[in-house]
């Protein structure tokens, strides 16, 4: 959805532009045409000179709007990526970082963002993806890049890397050092089952 609305703010930004531009042109003439009737033609060739350098002017705010523009749009993304609330905030302080070792070889090195809090940045072996936090009902910790469609699911004793658009798993079984002990844990004591007598 914030791609969408960033695409769409990047495609106006040309168009208001221009809109200004030619509104712009337009009226300096129309007032420099009033005073040439109402005065002589000697002031009127004196008027004409700033008329012209206000035209030149506009031409360079017009490129100060556009820059002004596109510097506002880039930062109302970085704003609305921003927007972590609490729940995701205290999801975040959670997620292992560092670079995670996977089955058959791979690894997911996993950063977080010192300038956006709450974000992470995930890579590996022909991947790279912006994460945030999402809150789940479940308890797992859950990382989403809602423009690549990829997830990031960790529990106490693994993590997984799936790519959602494709519909396959990138990187299964990772395990950080406190995962490993988790693992280690569960082998030593397995959880008990929903399944099992009370008894027992």
């Amino acid at each position: 959805m914030k791609a969408l609305l960033v695409s769409g703010c990047l495609a106006l930004v040309p168009g208001i532009v221009l809109a200004q531009t030619a509104q712009v042109k337009s009226e300096p003439t129309k007032p420099v045409a009033k005073k040439v009737s109402a005065k002589t033609s000697a002031q009127a060739k004196t008027k004409a000179t700033p008329a012209k350098s206000a035209a030149d002017g506009s031409a360079t705010s017009s490129r100060a709007r556009l820059k002004s523009a596109a510097s506002q749009v880039a930062s109302g993304v970085r704003a609305a990526e921003a927007a972590l609330g609490p729940d995701e905030l205290a999801i975040a302080e959670r997620v292992y970082v560092g670079d995670i070792p996977c089955e058959l070889g791979a690894r997911v090195n996993v950063v977080a963002d010192p300038k956006a809090p709450g974000y992470f940045e995930l890579d590996g072996k022909g991947f790279r993806y912006r994460m945030a936090p999402v809150a789940t009902t479940t308890g797992a910790i859950r990382l989403e890049d809602r423009d690549g469609g990829a997830v990031w699911l960790q529990i106490a004793n693994k993590s997984m890397l799936m790519d959602q658009k494709r519909g396959q798993r990138l990187a299964d079984d990772c395990q950080s050092p406190a995962q490993v002990i988790a693992a280690e844990g569960l082998k030593k004591a397995p959880a008990r089952s929903l399944l099992d007598e009370p008894g027992k």
